[in-house]
């Protein structure tokens, strides 16, 4: 990544990702908060592309973004309007003391690593390789993690169910 454009994309995208996560964060509409996950995502994926990733990049927008965020995206959208604003909590400042500490501790650990790098990629990493690591290799785990994931969608669901829906489920 040498060079004024790439420096520059790098800075550009740091900015929009960072602003777009913090507004993620300091959102009181769920509505605006998902949207600014979905330009979260996008930031990580230019981040891939400013790193030649091309495929784990597209993987990230068709996944992420076009899936994750829009699955979340309709959750929102029919869930009965009360529940979608998020109120006060008292959890809010020590949430905010764990952030920056956190934070703090990354921010030395990054700083005091010495981090080995490569001049290329190693040979054999492409998407065909990747394709079939997953579909032999690591076929259980990939099967998994897609079983976890649909069973805390389902979850989230029946959380998110109202004693009223409860009861009309409980006559059919």
């Amino acid at each position: 990544m040498e060079g004024f454009g790439p420096s520059l994309a790098f800075w550009v995208l740091a900015a929009l990702t960072l602003v777009a996560a913090g507004g993620v964060m300091v959102s009181r509409n769920l509505l605006h908060a998902v949207l600014f996950l979905i330009l979260t995502f996008i930031g990580v994926a230019g981040f891939f592309v400013l790193l030649s990733a091309d495929f784990i990049a597209m993987a990230q927008v068709i996944i992420y973004v076009g899936a994750i965020a829009v699955l979340v995206l309709f959750a929102v959208l029919l869930t009965p309007r009360s529940g979608r604003d998020n109120g006060e909590t008292r959890w809010a400042l020590p949430g905010i003391l764990l952030a920056v500490c956190l934070a703090a501790i990354f921010l030395f650990v990054v700083h005091d690593t010495a981090w080995n790098t490569v001049d290329e990629a190693p040979a054999g990493l492409d998407a065909r390789s990747l394709g079939t690591a997953l579909l032999t290799t690591w076929v259980v785990p990939f099967e998994i993690a897609s079983v976890l994931l649909t069973a805390a969608l389902v979850g989230a669901i029946m959380l998110t169910r109202s004693p009223e829906e409860e009861a009309e489920d409980a006559l059919v």
